[in-house]
Parts: C-alpha cells; structure tokens; sequence
C-alpha cells in the first residue's frame, strides 16, 4: 500500500460516537461551569431555557438559569458517561450569552463542531478606528461576513467587542486568522480570495500532496506612504577648535577693488555708469520677448498626393 494513501483520511469518514458502553461507570467527580450574561439577554434565555435544558438533558447534565444574578451554569450528574460533554456544555452557555441564536449554539453538542470566541476590543486602540474595520469584516449589508461563513462553513457572529465562531475546526482556524488579520487593517478580500482559490484546488486530487504557494495571490502593501524630506536639511558641520575666518568689511573690499582711493565724484559717476549698464541689459530682453510674437513658426513641407484615375 502506498504510504500517501495511508496518511490521507477517505472521504465521508466520520469517527465513532462516544457511547455508555467506551464509560460504563461513569464519572468520578461533579464538574460544572458558569457564566454571566449581559441583561439584553434575558428575556430570549428565559425564553428559550427550556428547549437548552432538553437538549442538555440528553446529554445527561444539568443547567439552571439565575436571573438574579445574571448567570447560567451547568453541571455533570451521576448518569454523565462522556466526560467532554460538560465541555460542550460550557462553549454552549458561553455563546447564549454572546447573542448566538440558540438553534446554532446547540450544533455545539456534536461531534465534529467546535466553537471559538475571538477577543477584538484590545487588538486597535481607537475607538473609531475600531468601528471602522470591525464594520469592514461584517462588509455592505453583511456580504462579506456572508461569503466567509459561505467558504468556511461556519456560523460568525459579531457582537460587540467579540466574534463568536462556530463550525468544523479547519473553518475555525481560517476564520481566526481573517479576523485578526482585519484588525490589522488588512482588507478581508485578499483572505477571501485565497480561501476560493484554495476551495477549488482542494477539488483537483493531484494537487492534494503538492503545494499550494505558486497558485496563492501575493498580496502587496500599495498605500505605504513614504516619509516627505525636509527642503532645507540641516547637516552638522565637523569640529574644529578654530574660529571662522572674520566676514570683509565694506572698507577692505573698496581696498581690494581699488574704488577706496576714487574721489567722490569718480565714484559718483561709476554707480551711474553700473545702474545704466544694467538697464540697457533689461531693455534688450525685453525687446527679444517682444520680438520672439513676430518670428514665423516652421511650416511643414507640403506632400503632393497622387490623384486616382
């Protein structure tokens, strides 16, 4: 036999359920767990108590409602044979209280369900901000949440400041990860469409035993935006324990031009002579920005076409 085969589960295998007869004796010690749940809550838990206490019935344990105190507990009795069934018990209560519709949070008792509470009010500091992408994972008229219940098989719930999940354990794990990755300001759509491509190459068993990496989108980060550089950067100088050389006077620059030993009336007449230099300068470029309306523009030369008979 080939040793892939072996390692591959065969379609439509389920595992054998726990009965009386795998725990004749049953259990040793009472175990039970509690819960406190919001006051919006009551009135569907009143409600709807009865139905929780039969379906728990079978299961042989115990759950009393304390509206007092705003608790729900439930405990294993004498009869209880499956020891994890207090610990179904416990997630069931715990999502009753987390506004799960009862006829969901009880597919908790079977075998191949389990459930998972994700905790995002810690994960963004901003209240707004919070809002913001928690309300990204539910999408327009809840599509988004809709389409990732739809490819991972789970019931999500978003309520408050937690997300309850509840379907097989591969979907969980999935819908951990998009959630914490929402909170990460990473858009769910990139997740959702790894999931679809995922979903149809589990269809192909050529492809089970091979991976998946050249298939998967590579997503990358578009809106990085990159630090602006300041105009003027102040670069610090080196060291030295020398002072800076003293700045030239007015006096020593007319000593090196010569212009100091000019009498007043030959200084008089080159400030003239400098300030005509410089109009006569600006008059000629303003005389060729004028000129530059009058210069022809280039024609193109003419291409005789050959006329058809």
């Amino acid at each position: 036999v080939d040793e892939s085969e072996l390692l591959t589960v065969p379609d439509g295998w389920k595992e054998p359920a726990f009965t009386r007869e795998d725990n004749p004796k049953g259990l040793l010690e009472e175990s039970s767990f509690a819960t406190l749940f919001p006051k919006y809550r009551e009135a569907y838990l009143k409600e709807c108590w009865p139905l929780v206490q039969k379906a728990l019935d079978e299961h042989y344990v115990n759950a009393t409602l304390d509206l007092i105190e705003g608790s729900m507990t439930v405990t294993t009795t004498k009869k209880t044979f499956d020891p994890y069934a207090i610990i179904r018990a416990r997630d069931l209560i715990k999502l009753l209280a987390r506004s799960v519709p009862f006829e969901q949070a009880v597919r908790i008792l079977q075998d191949d369900i389990a459930c998972d509470i994700i905790k995002i009010g810690s994960l963004v500091r901003k209240r707004d901000t919070f809002i913001k992408r928690r309300g990204r994972l539910l999408g327009p008229k809840g599509s988004t949440l809709k389409a990732l219940e739809l490819l991972t098989n789970c019931y999500i719930m978003v309520q408050g400041n937690t997300v309850s999940a509840l379907g097989p354990f591969s979907g969980l794990k999935e819908v951990r990860k998009v959630v914490l990755d929402t909170m990460k300001n990473i858009h769910p759509i990139y997740n959702i469409k790894t999931l679809m491509i995922k979903r149809e190459l589990s269809k192909d068993p050529e492809l089970r035993s091979q991976s998946w990496e050249r298939f998967l989108p590579k997503f990358k980060r578009k809106n990085l935006k990159k630090r602006k550089e300041p105009k003027k950067k102040n670069t610090k100088k080196e060291y030295t324990p020398f002072p800076p050389p003293q700045p030239e006077s007015q006096v020593d620059k007319e000593l090196a031009s010569g212009e100091y030993f000019l009498k007043e009336r030959q200084k008089k007449r080159k400030r003239v002579e400098e300030i005509k230099a410089k109009q006569a300068d600006a008059i000629k470029k303003r005389q060729e920005e004028r000129n530059k309306a009058f210069i022809p523009p280039k024609e193109k030369p003419v291409v005789k076409t050959k006329k058809g008979n």
